[in-house]
C-alpha cells in the first residue's frame, strides 16, 4: 500500500525530543517529502511496526498524527501548487 503520513508535534515540554524521534521512526519507513510529511510504500506488517513505534513518543493529548492510505501510488493524484519537485528530493 502506499501511505502519506503528516504529523504535528505540540512545542511544550519536551517537544524537541519527541520530534526528533517520530522523525527518525518515520525516516526507517517512508520518504521524507516536506517538515513534518512522509510518503511511500508500505507493507501491512510494517505499517503496524511503524505505528506502534510512533505511539512510543507521540503524546496522546498533545500531538497528531495522520495517515493517508491508497492502494497504490498510481491511484494517487499529486499536484504540486508551486514548484514540482522530483520523488526523491526533500523540501525542509
Amino acid at each position: 500500500m502506499y501511505i502519506i503520513l503528516v504529523y504535528d508535534i505540540k512545542q511544550v515540554d519536551n517537544f524537541a525530543r519527541v520530534q526528533r524521534y517520530v522523525y527518525k521512526i518515520c525516516k526507517r519507513y517512508l520518504v521524507h517529502v516536506q517538515n513534518s510529511v512522509f510518503e511511500g510504500e508500505i507493507t501491512v506488517s510494517n505499517l503496524i511496526k511503524l505505528k506502534e513505534e510512533l505511539k512510543r513518543y507521540l503524546r496522546c493529548d498533545l500531538d497528531s498524527c495522520i495517515i493517508f492510505k491508497s492502494r497504490n501510488k498510481k491511484w494517487l493524484d499529486k499536484e504540486f501548487v508551486s514548484n514540482e519537485m522530483e520523488d526523491n528530493i526533500q523540501f525542509i
